[in-house]
C-alpha cells in the first residue's frame, strides 16, 4: 500500500514505485481535483504535469497524464524536465487546480517519487494530504481501477497539450531580484545542479543577469555521478574545486528538483543551508526593507530568531517539511520561511521553496553589500554569535524503528554532554535544547529508512559531541 510522507509519496523504483501505482495514485488526485475544481471559466479543471531526470520519469508522468485525460482534466504536460518551483509557478501562471511532479528530489537514484501541488502554486497542506490518501485508500477498497486513454486519443481530443514552463517562470523570478544591482556585476559563478532538473535554468537566469557563469554536471545522469543529488558538503566536492582552481566569487548548488540550495564561498569552503537563510533574511530585513513574519521549521537555527528579534519580526515555528511553511503562507504575510534541508521560500512569488530563486537572491545580497559570501557570513556572526551545525542520517533496520522512537517517548535527560538540558520539544522529533543555546535533535526521516540526528552549538567541537551523543543514543535504545 501506498504511504504518504512529507511531500508526497517516494519508493523504490521496480518495487514500491510502480506504472500500477503510479497510475492508482494519479486516479486518486484526480478524484480529488474533480471534486474541488477551482470557479473558474474552464468546463473542466486544468492540472499540470512535469517531471526530473530520473530514471523512467518522463514516461511516469506520461502514465499520471493519460489517467487525468481520460477522467475529462485538461492536462498541460512539460515537454521536457523541468525544476519542482518552475511547475509550482505555472499552475498558478496558467491558472490551474494543481500539479503531478514526478521527482524523489534529493532521495538516492533507485528511489522516485510523486509531489502534489495546489492550486496556490505550493506543497499541498496536510489537511489536502489526508483527503488524497483516504481517496486512494477508497478506490483500494471497493477495486476502483484508474482510467485510461491512449496517448494519440488524449492528443486528439485536445486535453493533453505540451508546454515548457521555462521562458515565463524565467521572467517572473527576474521580477522579483532588484534588475539595476546587476548592472555591470561581474561576478563569475560557478553553478552544479547535480545533473538534476535545474540544469540550465539557474545558469541562464544568471546570464540573462550578466553574470559570468560555468556550470557543471548539465548533463542527464541518473545515477547523479554516484551521489545523491543533495546540497550538502559531502556531494558537492567537484563545485569545491571548480571555484577554488577557477577563482570564483561563488559556486551555487541545487538538488535532484532545484527546490533546494547550497553554496560554496570562493575559498571553496561549503555553505550550509542554515548560513544561507540567515544571510537573505538579513538582506531581505535590512536591505530590501521588506517586513513579515519569518517561519522556520523545528530543525533550523538559532540564528534566525536572533534575527527576527533584532528586526521586530513576528517567528512562527514549524515541524519538518516545507508544507507547514506553505500553510503558513497561505494565512499569514510572511517575509521569509526557510528549512534545514535547504528548502526557502519569501514573499511576492509563489508559496513555495526555490533553490533557484534563492540562489539569484543570494548573488544580489553579495552585490548590494560589495562583499563576497564568507565575508558576509563572518560580518553576521560578528554581529549575533556563532554557530556551527551538523546532521547524521543514520540507517536503521526497519523493525527496529518503532522500538528507537518508542524508548525516546520517554527519554527526558538533565544533561546532555556536559550541559544541562533546559527544555525538550517533541513537536516534531526529539529535540533537547540546552541551557547554553545549543541542542541536539533525533527525528525519523519521512522519506527514508533512516533516523536524523541534528545538533548546533558555538563550535564545530561541540557539534561533533553533540552528534555523538545522538548516535550513541539510538545505539542505546535500538
Amino acid at each position: 500500500m501506498i504511504k504518504f510522507g512529507t511531500d508526497g509519496w517516494r519508493d523504490i523504483i521496480a518495487d514500491g514505485f510502480t506504472f500500477a501505482n503510479v497510475r492508482d495514485v494519479a486516479q486518486a488526485i484526480c478524484d480529488y481535483i474533480k471534486n474541488h475544481k477551482r470557479e473558474i471559466s474552464s468546463n473542466r479543471p486544468k492540472l499540470i504535469v512535469g517531471y526530473d531526470t530520473r530514471f523512467l520519469s518522463k514516461e511516469f508522468a506520461l502514465e499520471s497524464a493519460l489517467v487525468a485525460a481520460a477522467n475529462d482534466i485538461e492536462v498541460y504536460l512539460t515537454d521536457d524536465f523541468a525544476p519542482t518551483p518552475a511547475i509550482s509557478f505555472s499552475v498558478v501562471d496558467m491558472r490551474a487546480d494543481g500539479a503531478i511532479i514526478i521527482t524523489a528530489s534529493h532521495n538516492p537514484p533507485q528511489y522516485n517519487g510523486l509531489k502534489i501541488k495546489a492550486s496556490y502554486g505550493g506543497s499541498t497542506t496536510p489537511q489536502i494530504i489526508e483527503e488524497i490518501e483516504k481517496q486512494y485508500f477508497v478506490n483500494q477498497e471497493i477495486g476502483k481501477k484508474p482510467l485510461m486513454v491512449s496517448p494519440l486519443t488524449a492528443k486528439d481530443t485536445g486535453l493533453l497539450k505540451m508546454f515548457n514552463p521555462k521562458k515565463n517562470y524565467i521572467d517572473h523570478l527576474l521580477r522579483i531580484v532588484d534588475n539595476d544591482i546587476f548592472k555591470g556585476c561581474d561576478l563569475r559563478i560557478g553553478v552544479d545542479p547535480l545533473y538534476g532538473a535545474g540544469q540550465g535554468y539557474l545558469k541562464d537566469a544568471l546570464l540573462l543577469l550578466g553574470c559570468d557563469v560555468d556550470e557543471i554536471h548539465g548533463e542527464i545522469n541518473p545515477f547523479f555521478g554516484g551521489v545523491n543529488p543533495e546540497p550538502v558538503d559531502k556531494n558537492l566536492k567537484e563545485l569545491k574545486n571548480l571555484v577554488a582552481s577557477n577563482r570564483y566569487n561563488v559556486g551555487l548548488a541545487l538538488d535532484g528538483d532545484a527546490d533546494r540550495i547550497g553554496a560554496i564561498d570562493s575559498e571553496g569552503n561549503f555553505v550550509d543551508s542554515h548560513r544561507i537563510f540567515a544571510v537573505l533574511l538579513k538582506h531581505l530585513a535590512a536591505e530590501r526593507g521588506w517586513k513579515g513574519e519569518v517561519v522556520k521549521t523545528v530543525s533550523t537555527t538559532q540564528m534566525i530568531n536572533i534575527l527576527a528579534a533584532k528586526f521586530n519580526l513576528p517567528l512562527f515555528e514549524t515541524p519538518v517539511g516545507f508544507k507547514y511553511i506553505c500553510e503558513r503562507m497561505l494565512t499569514k504575510d510572511v517575509l521569509i520561511g526557510g528549512e534545514e534541508s535547504g528548502g526557502i521560500g519569501i514573499k511576492n512569488h509563489i508559496p513555495e521553496r526555490d533553490g533557484i530563486l534563492m540562489s539569484i537572491m543570494l548573488i544580489e545580497t553579495m552585490v548590494t553589500n560589495g562583499k563576497p559570501l564568507k565575508q558576509l557570513i563572518k560580518d553576521l556572526m560578528d554581529e549575533i554569535g556563532y554557530f556551527y551545525y551538523d546532521r547524521l542520517d543514520l540507517s536503521v533496520d526497519a523493525k527496529e524503528k518503532p522500538k528507537i522512537l518508542k524508548a525516546l517517548d520517554t527519554f527526558e535527560p538533565k544533561i546532555i554532554y556536559d550541559t544541562k538540558v533546559n527544555k525538550i520539544s517533541r513537536k516534531d522529533g526529539y529535540k533537547f535544547c540546552l541551557m547554553d543555546g545549543s541542542w541536539l535533535m533525533i527525528r525519523p526521516s519521512g522519506t527514508e529508512v533512516v533516523i536524523r540526528v541534528y545538533a548546533e552549538a558555538s563550535s564545530r567541537e561541540k557539534v561533533s559531541n553533540l552528534l555523538n551523543e545522538g548516535r550513541m543514543i539510538i545505539e542505546k535504545n535500538s
